[in-house]
């Protein structure tokens, strides 16, 4: 039956690398857009903050339409926008008489394709009949990881080799896979979420109060993740002196492939581990990589802490869908919506947070990464909470007279 649902594995992983697409390329164009069309610094900071709010506004939405449209009407849409998106980018600012406004309307495009990737990919693979459920969501996030480090490793060679002139023509082949997604969605099998016993109302779930703890894990899963990833160059560059290029491989790109790697031996290894645990100690472990990047005076280890809190935080955000998907199992749509939303909250409250306090503090980097060590320490703190919780389950089900339990798994 699983091999039945390969093609939809793939589609899913190449979903999560069309986001790694949308979140990581352009932002590498951010000179050659400064100079080919005039934009300021100012306006260019808008790209990033449009692209998060327009994630969000549809993470906020999709729980109301995902499942009166459907499921594959929706995902096939979200490869579209983006792919569109993509060649909107290269094309509009130079049809449109304020270049800056063509931009935008390309990263609304593309962020609402990769809001819906978010929402949407993740429920697929999830009502996929795989056995090892929190392994499969694991290797699948890892795609984002190996999407973005080709996004950074291949435009840096392609650039290097034919020229930041002919950007153009590498818009348009990232643009190709999203394309050919598309094909692959509208002919996998799709299994939506909630389909036999029925999902729970956005009301009901929201009355939950360990959906409320579930929430805040992900804000923290996502705060954790981005702070450091999108600091990563600058820190690099600051802490170990290096020119923009190298900062961007050894920074953010070994972040990332620290990330993919750590998600990978999990899927492998799932079978074996407890994930609470699991998350646990990687909780430890990012407060201890944050505090050796802000606190270290060796470069050399900050920045080692800096790239082994990707190995860190990469079991945090997929290994919260699935402790949700176990607490809640009928929580469907609504549950994967909130939960995307909880964790781009997070994702741009944590790296905006690590902003400010360098600010205030004359623009030192290593104190804004100190503050954002309270995320992964509140993670742990949430992740104390659950552990004991299902502790107590276990032991109240332990406790239950022998013939109820027979009859139960009798029925």
């Amino acid at each position: 039956m699983s091999r039945y649902y390969g093609k939809t594995l793939v589609a899913c992983y190449l979903g999560f690398v069309t986001q790694a697409i949308a979140a990581n390329y352009v932002p590498l164009l951010f000179l050659t857009l400064k100079h080919a069309y005039c934009i300021s610094f100012e306006l260019l900071a808008l790209i990033p903050v449009v692209f998060y709010i327009t994630q969000l506004l549809v993470d906020l939405a999709a729980s109301q339409f995902v499942d009166k449209i459907g499921y594959r009407l929706c995902v096939v849409a979200s490869q579209l926008l983006a792919a569109a998106g993509l060649v909107l980018l290269e094309v509009l600012p130079e049809l449109l008489p304020v270049p800056f406004a063509g931009v935008l309307v390309a990263v609304v495009l593309y962020a609402v394709g990769s809001g819906l990737i978010e929402v949407l990919v993740s429920p697929i693979v999830e009502a996929c009949p795989f056995e090892n459920k929190s392994g499969m969501m694991s290797l699948l996030h890892s795609f984002y990881c190996w999407g973005a480090v080709a996004v950074i490793l291949g435009s840096s060679l392609f650039f290097s080799v034919f020229g930041i002139e002919n950007r153009h023509v590498l818009t348009l082949l990232w643009a190709l896979i999203p394309l050919y997604n598309a094909f692959n969605f509208m002919t996998c099998p799709i299994n939506q979420p909630g389909e036999e016993g029925g999902s729970m109302r956005p009301g009901a779930l929201l009355r939950l109060p360990v959906f409320w703890l579930l929430i805040l894990l992900m804000v923290c899963a996502g705060a954790s993740e981005a702070s450091m990833a999108q600091w990563a160059s600058a820190f690099t560059e600051v802490a170990v002196g290096v020119s923009k290029m190298v900062g961007d491989i050894a920074g953010p790109c070994m972040f990332a492939v620290f990330m993919g790697v750590s998600r990978i031996l999990y899927g492998r290894m799932s079978r074996r581990l407890d994930l609470c645990l699991c998350m646990l100690f990687c909780g430890l472990l990012c407060v201890i990589c944050y505090l050796t990047a802000a606190l270290c005076s060796v470069p050399v280890v900050g920045l080692a802490g800096c790239a082994l809190c990707g190995a860190a935080v990469g079991i945090l955000w997929p290994g919260t869908i699935s402790l949700s998907s176990r607490q809640c199992p009928a929580g469907g749509t609504a549950m994967f919506a909130f939960l995307a939303l909880a964790g781009d909250f997070g994702a741009t409250l944590g790296p905006g947070m690590v902003g400010c306090i360098s600010d205030m503090g004359g623009g030192d980097l290593k104190l804004g990464l100190l503050g954002a060590s309270v995320f992964p320490l509140l993670l742990l703190g949430v992740l104390i909470i659950l552990h004991r919780l299902a502790a107590r389950e276990k032991r109240a089900y332990a406790a239950q007279p022998e013939g109820v339990c027979a009859s139960e798994e009798r029925g």
